[in-house]
């Protein structure tokens, strides 16, 4: 096992065990969770600069010969659902609409899996001139990140100026039919003031919010437990404003407690993941845009696809591959730990 240094660190190893494993198809791990939510990040690149993911001056460029193309990302995918029991899909980025040939992606995974949920992360920067091609390509909704709906607010936390075409490309997304539309703000103390005025901006707009707490994938790895917002403070703004009744969650596996607001039938949810983990249902896989599988947000571990995939292995050795990362991933982040340790890449080079 070697340390690589290719812009944007990690770990890597060559062949990951699997010893101990049961004689199954599907992504299991020795804590008996099965990863059937599949996270490809297509790009480290990104239209937005925002302080708890991205350096101002943006993240090391990966080299274009290092990034998976279209084929690849369409033949992983497959493997995937085909192979090893994945069930949902979704692009992420950096900011997947900075890949011109995003629509290709997308029409090439629905051609090969046309019953699979394909979803999208974005800021939808641009989405208002793309929604509707996507839509078109076979992406079935988006969740779109946004923080807050004050544009001053938008432009310190983003170092952009950009919350209308935000606004615009969320509107798109509905005319297209990417729908549900889900909204993702991470808590921050700089935004939490207006929470309770976002949320109103959701409901208004037909859009399912979810607060996500922040987490230690920051660039300038500035994030502190103790100046950190949780969902108790979140719930205590909201409840001044709204009235909250929890109704928890739907899946088990789903990341978000839900909230009924003001009765019903629209909801809010909290994703509070440091200080109510879930890692012991977590059904999430990873790969990252240079084609490495990761098997958790805070570990380093990762595992080289590329490379075996442009040597010309057969899918089974890919899948062989790709079941023994899996295998061995940890129990939990880890972030109560006295010894914990951030990840060297951030949330924009590993994808949400």
């Amino acid at each position: 096992m070697t340390v690589v240094v290719m812009g944007i660190p990690a770990v890597r190893g060559k062949r990951p065990t699997l010893d101990g494993r049961p004689d199954t198809p599907y992504l299991v791990d020795r804590f008996g969770r099965v990863a059937r939510d599949l996270r490809v990040s297509i790009t480290e690149k990104c239209s937005l600069r925002c302080t708890y993911c991205m350096p101002e001056e943006g993240l090391p460029a990966i080299p274009a010969d290092e990034l998976l193309s279209v084929e690849e990302i369409v033949r992983v995918v497959a493997l995937a659902v085909r192979e090893l029991g994945v069930n949902e899909v979704r692009f992420t980025g950096g900011e997947p609409l900075m890949r011109r040939d995003l629509e290709r992606i997308v029409a090439g995974c629905r051609a090969e899996l046309p019953a699979t949920p394909l979803a999208m992360t974005t800021n939808a920067v641009g989405l208002e001139h793309r929604a509707a091609g996507l839509a078109r390509a076979g992406l079935n909704r988006v969740n779109v990140s946004l923080d807050t709906a004050d544009r001053a607010a938008f432009a310190a936390l983003t170092r952009r100026d950009r919350l209308p075409a935000v606004l615009a490309g969320i509107r798109a997304a509905q005319r297209s039919g990417l729908a549900p539309v889900k909204v993702n703000a991470v808590l921050m103390r700089e935004t939490l003031s207006g929470a309770s005025d976002l949320l109103r901006w959701c409901l208004d707009e037909g859009c399912e919010l979810r607060f996500i707490e922040e987490m230690p994938l920051d660039a300038d790895h500035e994030w502190a437990r103790a100046e950190m917002v949780t969902a108790a403070d979140l719930l205590d703004v909201l409840g001044a404003r709204f009235t909250l009744t929890e109704v928890g969650r739907t899946d088990p596996s789903a990341p978000a407690e839900n909230w009924l607001v003001d009765g019903g039938p629209a909801t809010v949810g909290i994703i509070a993941s440091v200080t109510r983990k879930f890692c012991g249902d977590c059904d999430r896989t990873r790969l990252t845009a240079d084609g490495m599988i990761r098997s958790c947000l805070f570990s380093d571990q990762e595992y080289d696809l590329r490379t075996p995939l442009r040597a010309g292995a057969s899918d089974d050795e890919l899948a062989t591959l790709w079941r023994g990362a899996m295998w061995n991933k940890w129990a939990g982040h880890g972030i109560d730990a006295a010894g914990f340790v951030p990840p060297e890449r951030t949330m924009g080079a590993i994808g949400g």
